[in-house]
């Protein structure tokens, strides 16, 4: 891994192979400029959020609406890195947080009680770049985490059914990102290593899922042109793994995507939630929430949402 690169693209490296960046719903909201639709739904609180990966160069996709460079990434093999343990992690992805959070230190808009809670983050968002299933010990990672009073939101993109199948503890919340409904959309979004079976991998993340005790959530990336269409081929998935919530989210033209794709393949908040009636309509379920600012709707067989 050339950590050099990754320095240069503002991610800060954690021991061998795991990273640390700073939300920007994370700089938002300690400036007063609102909460990460996560809070809104969920009761997270974005202001004391740890953006972290264990696995930062390492992916089965290369997807064309990834904000993250993912011309760094190589492939799936981490035998030759040595592998560091959760606890130096954590240690070292919460100083290198507090580093990136001096900046707000004096900010008048920064309540100095708000500045202090971010210095000491409880909620972790095992998302920022790679395939965190790759990490060899993500059980002891999350059970370190949640031994120090974090919840836990683990993002995945379901090529790895055995370790989730596996993984002792389950995070608080575990998602799924449901990258297109068939085989094509799939090879030509996320442009795999695994071809057309890495859908039937992502076929079984879906009904491992189902199965799983814990919050559950499916994430649809939707990108016009892409695959914002094919609500029914949609919603047969959605009912392989029965969530708790889908999220349907739209592109977003930022970071390195910026290279891969138009701003015109970045769904309108009207058309996601045409979209998300229209998946509503097919499932039984509502849209129970959603976020204009992040182009997302949260839909729910629940009436009520269900809050940490």
């Amino acid at each position: 891994m050339d950590k050099e690169k990754y320095k240069k693209k503002r991610y800060n490296i954690v021991g061998e192979h795991s990273a640390v960046k700073l939300c920007n719903w994370t700089r938002r909201s300690l400036a007063g400029k609102g909460v990460c639709y996560k809070e809104q739904f969920y009761g997270i609180k974005s202001h004391r959020c740890l953006q972290f990966t264990p696995a930062v160069a390492w992916c089965e996709h290369k997807c064309l609406f990834c904000w993250r460079p993912t011309e760094f990434t190589q492939g799936t093999d981490m035998k030759d890195v040595k592998v560091d343990e959760p606890k130096n992690i954590i240690d070292d992805a919460i100083k290198s947080q507090r580093n990136l959070l001096m900046g707000f230190k004096g900010n008048p808009k920064t309540p100095k009680k708000m500045f202090e809670e971010a210095l000491n983050p409880n909620q972790a968002a095992i998302s920022l770049a790679g395939e965190p299933t790759l990490y060899p010990k993500l059980g002891e990672l999350i059970q370190e985490l949640h031994n120090r009073g974090f919840t836990t939101f683990l993002v995945t993109n379901g090529m790895n059914p055995e370790v989730l199948k596996n993984l002792k503890p389950l995070p608080t919340q575990l998602y799924i990102t449901l990258v297109a409904s068939n085989p094509k959309d799939y090879i030509k979004i996320t442009r795999s290593i695994y071809g057309e079976k890495g859908f039937q991998r992502l076929i079984e993340s879906l009904k491992v899922m189902k199965g799983l005790k814990t919050r559950k959530v499916l994430r649809l990336t939707l990108v016009k042109d892409y695959n914002l269409n094919n609500v029914k081929e949609y919603a047969e998935l959605v009912k392989l793994a029965n969530p708790d919530f889908v999220e349907a989210k739209a592109y977003m033209h930022v970071g390195s995507s910026r290279e891969r794709l138009k701003a015109s393949n970045m769904p309108s908040m009207e058309e996601i939630k045409t979209f998300s009636q229209e998946l509503a309509k097919e499932l039984g379920w509502k849209i129970v929430d959603e976020h204009a600012a992040s182009r997302v709707c949260l839909i729910s067989k629940e009436k009520n949402k269900k809050l940490i």
